[in-house]
């Protein structure tokens, strides 16, 4: 298979980790002999530095040929207290979703048996979770009306969204549910905001066409009690663009850190595959990050992009060969880790790689 991947790093450990995502897919394509070609773009506090602005015109084109995108994370602490500032890296992010039809942000939340020790959550609680939250990307706050008023002492930010983009990412969610458990909860706010009640009259029309999938409804707050509460409870979960924000970090404790978790955002086209952390500025160079989560989402890429289930699990598969040997970043060691077995990013990008090979029968699930 050829394909072209297009990088795009990004801010902070972004580079990093994404590093570690291309010598991942570099075994791949050797193991399996696949070719696949590489070209890189700039986007956030980086492209805005060079071009003034978060996505240029040049990495929009670029990206819009590439057959898969693998990012990194966009941020910079030059913005964080400052406002007034109108360009912001953010801006490249959304203006990306927007412009490439990413509509869905599929974020698996699965936990692997060797990091139980890593989270806050008892151990009890968490074995056995496995969650697959779907979040509407281009909806809600971040792009609706927004503003200031009343010489600038009042701001707003308008929740909005049309029928067709709930009804576009409902089916999404619906099919995945029958390839899984065939349950399905909607997460809202309908008893308060109007958004939501469209949001669940759609949904609840989509489900008709999925009789075999189970459907429930939560309102958001007390999804997020019953995530922490009881995260096998849920299976596949379909929500907006704010709520999904907030729910799946809390779930990456779930995971035992955010460096774990995978997103792939998808619409009719091309797809984005990035971890979920953001850009880190506190650790950035210092070489400590944990680079699972981008070599996660490759193996995200190549199952639902190139269709390549079979390299995908081999991805899978190394990480937790390497999680069960000992070695961790030192965002996922606890007090019973080796000191010997804590690594850099790239010793830990290294042990996965050397695990990926093509002639040795990938385990059952």
């Amino acid at each position: 298979m050829k394909k072209l991947i297009t990088l795009l790093p990004g801010d902070g450990i972004g580079k990093e980790v994404t590093a570690e995502g291309k010598r991942v897919l570099d075994k791949i394509a050797q193991e399996f002999d696949h070719q696949f070609e590489f070209n890189e773009a700039i986007i956030g506090h980086d492209a805005i530095e060079a071009t003034g602005h978060a996505l240029p015109d040049e990495t929009l084109a670029i990206l819009k040929k590439a057959d898969a995108i693998l990012f990194g994370a966009v941020g910079h602490p030059h913005y964080d207290n400052n406002p007034s500032l109108k360009v912001r890296p953010e801006q490249g992010l959304l203006k990306m979703r927007k412009e490439l039809g990413l509509y869905a942000n599929l974020r698996p939340i699965k936990l692997f048996d060797e990091l139980l020790e890593a989270s806050s959550i008892k151990p009890e609680i968490l074995r056995g979770s496995d969650i697959l939250f779907f979040r509407e990307l281009t909806g809600d706050v971040y792009f609706g009306e927004r503003g200031r008023k009343d010489n600038d002492n009042t701001a707003y930010d308008v929740m909005i969204y049309s029928r067709y983009e709930v009804d576009r990412i409902a089916h999404k969610a619906f099919a995945a549910a029958q390839t899984r458990k065939k349950k399905l909860v909607s997460v809202d706010k309908a008893n308060v905001l109007e958004s939501s009640r469209l949001w669940r009259s759609v949904v609840q029309e989509v489900g008709k066409a999925y009789p075999d999938v189970e459907l429930s409804h939560m309102f958001v707050d007390a999804a997020a009690m019953k995530l922490i509460q009881d995260p096998r409870s849920f299976d596949v979960v379909v929500t907006g663009n704010l709520f999904g924000d907030i729910l799946t970090d809390e779930a990456s404790q779930i995971a035992g850190s955010m460096g774990m978790l995978a997103s792939a955002s998808i619409g009719d086209s091309v797809g984005l595959y990035e971890p979920i952390h953001g850009s880190a500025h506190d650790i950035t160079g210092k070489g400590i990050a944990n680079p699972l989560a981008s070599i996660l989402s490759t193996a995200l890429m190549l199952d639902i992009s190139f269709g390549l289930k079979e390299e995908s699990q081999h991805i899978i598969d190394a990480v937790s060969q390497t999680l069960k040997a000992g070695f961790r970043t030192v965002d996922i060691a606890d007090s019973k880790t080796d000191k010997d077995k804590i690594l850099s990013t790239e010793q830990m990008g290294a042990q996965v790689t050397q695990r990926i090979r093509a002639n040795e029968t990938v385990p059952a699930n």
